[in-house]
């Protein structure tokens, strides 16, 4: 069985497709999903979701691409977490793709995900694009070490990967890897240790071949993991058993209540 160990299934493209989807997902082999925050005003309703579910889990945090709402405190992230479903803090990080001028309200948003993260002893869901120096410079700087996590929807250079892995951190593939064009990234795929492999959809987005350019969803991740196994000449059972296996023992789920 597989993991998507991040999607948005609490977005309101999915609001009355929920049933559906989880059916998607049993059909194509997806046994579980992580649900990641990305602002605080829609936790409430994440929170129903995942507890209505057994085989969904949450993330809470607030992206940081989203300026609008409220900003979250330390404090508030932790008591978050004491929710039986949260298992990670997330998504969060640095964005200096989408927005421009002074970002150091990212960086401080950022550095309060990880001082909760440590606090509540939680691994950090990484989200970083056109960021990859500072992300990596704040995740050293806050001993982001001490809890670990995941960079999501990985797009950067293998450098970047080892820096990553150095830290603690797994590295996860999205419907990216799948993308023709995407030689560079399917080199990077090849060479993270399997121990420290995830595979996700990130949806509603970036859904993969041969579904690219439609609505994505959990099931899909099918296909990532399809590509993963290609890559590195392994059987597609052998990639979903590491995946899966590196996904529970990260977020400390234990899997043989499943």
């Amino acid at each position: 069985m597989l993991v998507d160990s991040h999607c948005h299934l609490d977005f309101p493209d999915f609001a009355s497709e929920i049933p559906q989807l989880l059916e998607n997902m049993r059909t194509q082999g997806v046994g579980w999903g992580l649900c990641a925050g990305v602002t605080l005003e829609a936790l409430p309703s994440l929170l129903a979701l995942v507890s209505a579910h057994e085989n969904l889990y949450a993330a809470v945090g607030v992206h940081p691409d989203h300026q609008e709402g409220r900003e979250p405190g330390e404090d508030e992230l932790v008591e978050l977490t004491r929710h039986p479903k949260v298992v990670a803090i997330g998504e969060t990080g640095l964005d200096y793709y989408r927005l421009e001028g002074d970002l150091e309200w990212q960086r401080q948003r950022f550095r309060c995900h990880i001082r909760a993260a440590r606090r509540a002893a939680k691994p950090l869901i990484i989200h970083t694009r056109s960021a990859a120096a500072d992300t990596l410079a704040i995740l050293k700087e806050e001993g982001a070490d001490a809890v670990g996590g995941v960079f999501h929807c990985f797009t950067e250079s293998m450098e970047v990967a080892r820096q990553a892995l150095d830290l603690g951190f797994h590295v996860s593939f999205s419907g990216i890897v799948t993308f023709k064009n995407a030689v560079d990234l399917k080199e990077v795929a090849r060479q993270i240790p399997l121990d420290r492999l995830l595979v996700e959809t990130d949806c509603p987005y970036l859904a993969p071949a041969p579904h690219r350019g439609k609505r994505n969803e959990p099931a899909y991740v099918r296909h990532v993991a399809e590509e993963i196994a290609r890559l590195r000449e392994m059987e597609l059972e052998e990639v979903a058993e590491a995946t899966t296996s590196n996904f529970f023992r990260l977020f400390n789920i234990p899997r043989e209540t499943k």
